[in-house]
């Protein structure tokens, strides 16, 4: 009884001792007043070094308080779409029903004069970083970086991030869906991991790092690990990535309800492949018949209606590869038609998971005090599709058009998983009214104009139309100075270079306030232009379904525009004002090169050579990799390449006694486009598997037996041009086990963001049939080995090394 007396005295005393500790923490100060944020991270106090032996006897300091974000600082959201025209959401006029943006909206501002660069990395680097995207080294998509200045692809340690900005000021930072700003030979599990989110100031990320994904079977990372999604009927990335958008809400929300929060929210909708269920796109069922003209001129005079176009606004003219769809036959009809029901689905469904978000920051009661940019677009609608749209998007990256004829055959399957399907270029141009232009001709601003929609109850004035003109690079000091804070001066030890950007807060509850911004560049693969005080000088240099730039780019014709009369840039004045263009185009020279700009780089298949243009290539130089089991999800940037040359591939495989071996043991692409070296029930094989279209497979008439086995598989690659066919092999140590013809290869790329695998088959697979245990291998690989020949070479298959 005395020892539990003792016991029960000891617990007594120290809870007492507790409960005065928590009274203390209680009430000690939370925030440390007259804090500096210009540099970051916030400087600690310093810690006193105390000479009491006995901490009973010790008076305790204040308690280090975590970094507070300033009072009453909002919480911010940026929902940012991709691939999507100013003429085709219904907030703007388009035919596409977008209730959340609608709703969000009607209590908001409607920005109806704000701009991107034309094109994705761009735009989301400019948009995060509030700088020009040549000037954070984003000159293009990752995937086309050069070693030129402006274009490296490796942004700049002296352009913190806003995620970065706001982390370190106290703010929880998450961001879902597509990245794409990663350079191109950093997406391994070697890192470096300094530009993936994470590394960018976010705390979570949960997406795909690449330009588009597939929605039913997405790469997706979390954080910097490579994840496999649920394997559940119907998943679709979509409302992947808005549940855990939502998880993580609800999550901050929960534990630290007084911390605001940066959820930084980008599908890879509108973007290509367009997938949706049939329940979405059966909502269009004959919506677009009429065809893409008559679209257009109904979108505009709902722009009209609406207000976001002004009166008396004519449609510009029709690019001259834009066929008329008078002229289309009925086949062609009907095939477009169907894509453009499949492409407005999906951008309705993306925008009700977008309003899921929304709903869950008014559950949450974090709706009023959160600032929320809804981005419609990236860019413009895209063209990428070409004059007759795609089944596969992979044709239009391989050089290989689609006939309207085959894609006719799969028309009921447009939008699902077997589909990696993209609209023909009429529609983006329709998506881009009153415009003539689409994504990627940054010198027009059906590639630049994209609508903004604001939502911050109680800061925004009258809800309503704001026509100042503003740039993407605009939103970051617009969270700024909503936050309370400045710029920082230094980051991590690091001078900082000054924010491009303005602040369009003066504009949020000012409808008639004057433009700020009044000079901005455009610059993408040639395609360039200057805004300044209203005007608009440009040339069209390059059209995005073009193999080659319309002229040299000391030829290009320029354009020049009063946008202040004439909004949709549909009559071209430069014969009346020619001095004011000259000065105009030596202007756009002067902020080229203070931005980094020049060169001019139009290159573009080109590009893709990372030797070519003096990118950084992980496998450099590299004639073998030796890779093992469970590395997956291998970029084809950070992969041995092994088109448009002879290569082999060597497999040390056991073999079990009890049971026969299926499975991939490594294979690369997928169901668009890719090869597998496999055992099916013990066989031996080797499938191609050109775009989805055809399929070579060379395979041995017999199992393996067990045992350990060196299975190795070579092809003689004919030579002579890119995506030319060759000779295959397949060995069991020296002995042939089988031989056939390759007859085409891909010779640019077999898939954005399915990659190579080692003992499985992950996101969609190369053939539809690895057995009833599916791709995942079955025996024991120790080790696989793919050897390269030089490019372009009618080579033997190398020898291993």
């Amino acid at each position: 009884m005395a020892s539990i007396r003792r016991r029960t005295g000891f617990a007594i005393a120290a809870t007492g001792a507790l409960l005065a500790t928590s009274a203390l923490a209680q009430s000690a100060p939370q925030a440390v007043p007259n804090v500096n944020r210009t540099k970051l991270p916030i400087a600690e106090p310093e810690r006193p070094h105390l000479t009491t032996l006995d901490v009973r006897n010790a008076v305790p300091p204040a308690p280090v308080s975590p970094v507070h974000a300033p009072a009453g600082a909002p919480n911010i959201v940026v929902i940012l779409l991709d691939d999507m025209g100013f003429g085709q959401s219904s907030a703007f006029g388009g035919p596409i029903h977008m209730p959340a943006l609608e709703s969000l909206a009607a209590q908001g501002n409607r920005y109806n004069n704000f701009h991107t660069t034309a094109l994705c990395s761009p735009t989301r680097a400019a948009l995060l970083t509030g700088r020009n995207h040549h000037n954070v080294e984003t000159g293009s998509i990752m995937e086309t970086a050069t070693v030129f200045p402006g274009d490296t692809g490796r942004q700049p340690a002296s352009a913190a991030p806003i995620a970065t900005v706001l982390r370190l000021n106290g703010y929880a930072t998450g961001a879902f869906g597509k990245w794409h700003q990663t350079p191109a030979a950093d997406v391994s599990a070697a890192g470096p991991f300094d530009r993936w989110p994470t590394g960018s100031g976010f705390d979570k990320f949960y997406g795909f790092v690449a330009g588009e994904t597939n929605q039913w079977s997405p790469t997706i990372y979390d954080g910097t690990a490579h994840v496999e999604p649920p394997r559940r009927p119907g998943y679709h990335f979509l409302t992947d990535m808005t549940d855990q958008s939502i998880n993580w809400l609800r999550s901050v929300s929960a534990l630290a309800p007084d911390k605001p929060f940066f959820l930084y929210y980008a599908p890879g909708a509108t973007h290509a492949p367009h997938h949706v269920s049939p329940e979405w796109s059966a909502r269009y069922r004959g919506a677009f018949d009429a065809g893409w003209d008559a679209i257009r001129e109904q979108t505009l005079a709902r722009q009209i209606k609406l207000g976001v176009v002004p009166k008396g606004t004519k449609l510009a003219p029709r690019p001259d590869d834009i066929r008329a769809w008078t002229t289309l036959s009925p086949d062609e009809k009907r095939l477009f038609a169907r894509q453009m029901e499949v492409f407005a689905g999906f951008a309705e469904m993306t925008d009700h998971e977008a309003g899921r978000l929304i709903d869950t920051l008014k559950q949450l009661g974090r709706f009023d005090n959160t600032l929320i940019f809804y981005v419609v677009g990236d860019n413009g609608a895209s063209a990428e599709g070409g004059a007759s749209g795609l089944v596969n998007e992979n044709s239009y990256f391989n050089g290989s058009p689609e006939t309207v004829e085959d894609q006719l055959k799969q028309i009921d399957q447009l939008g699902g998983p077997s589909t990696y399907n993209h609209y023909a270029s009429g529609w983006a141009f329709a998506g881009d009214a009153p415009f003539s232009w689409t994504k990627q001709v940054a010198s027009d601003f059906g590639g630049t104009r994209n609508g903004l929609v604001v939502s911050w109850p109680g800061h925004l004035g009258t809800p309503g139309l704001r026509p100042q003109f503003h740039h993407v690079i605009d939103i970051m000091p617009t969270v700024l100075e909503a936050a309370g804070l400045s710029a920082p001066v230094s980051v991590d030890g690091i001078k900082q270079m000054p924010l491009d950007g303005i602040s369009m807060e003066y504009s949020f509850a000012d409808p008639k306030a004057a433009d700020r911004r009044t000079t901005q560049y455009f610059e993408i693969l040639g395609n360039r232009a200057l805004y300044r005080n209203g005007w608009l000088a440009r040339t069209v240099h390059f059209e995005p379904w073009a193999a080659k730039p319309r002229r040299p780019l000391d030829k290009d014709i320029w354009e020049l525009f009063d946008t202040r009369r004439d909004f949709s840039l549909a009559h071209d004045v430069a014969a009346q004002y020619p001095e004011r263009l000259k000065a105009m185009q030596q202007s756009f020279l002067d902020e080229a090169i203070k931005y980094h700009v020049l060169p001019l780089d139009d290159r573009r298949l080109e590009r893709l050579n990372a030797a070519l243009v003096g990118r950084p290539d992980l496998m450099a130089g590299r004639t073998s990799l030796t890779v093992y089991p469970g590395m997956t999800a291998m970029s084809e940037n950070t992969f041995i390449n092994i088109k448009d040359r002879s290569f082999a591939i060597t497999a040390d495989l056991a073999l079990a006694q009890d049971g026969v071996a299926n499975g991939a043991i490594i294979a690369q692409g997928g169901r668009f486009g890719g090869w597998s070296l496999y055992l099916k029930d013990g066989k031996p094989a080797f499938t191609y598997n050109y775009l989805g279209r055809r399929r070579f497979t060379i395979a041995a008439t017999n199992a393996l037996p067990a045992g350990a086995a060196k299975l190795r598989f070579e092809f003689a690659y004919d030579g002579g041009k890119i995506g030319a066919g060759g000779t295959g092999r397949l060995f069991a140590g020296d002995r042939l086990l089988a031989e056939g013809r390759i007859d085409v290869t891909q010779p640019i790329m077999f898939s954005a963001d399915d990659g190579a695998d080692v003992g499985d088959d992950t996101a969609t697979p190369v053939i539809e049939d690895y057995g009833t245990a599916g791709p995942h291998f079955t025996g024991t690989i120790r080790a696989v080995t793919i050897d390269v020949a030089p490019l372009m070479q009618a080579a033997p298959p190398p020898t291993t090394h």
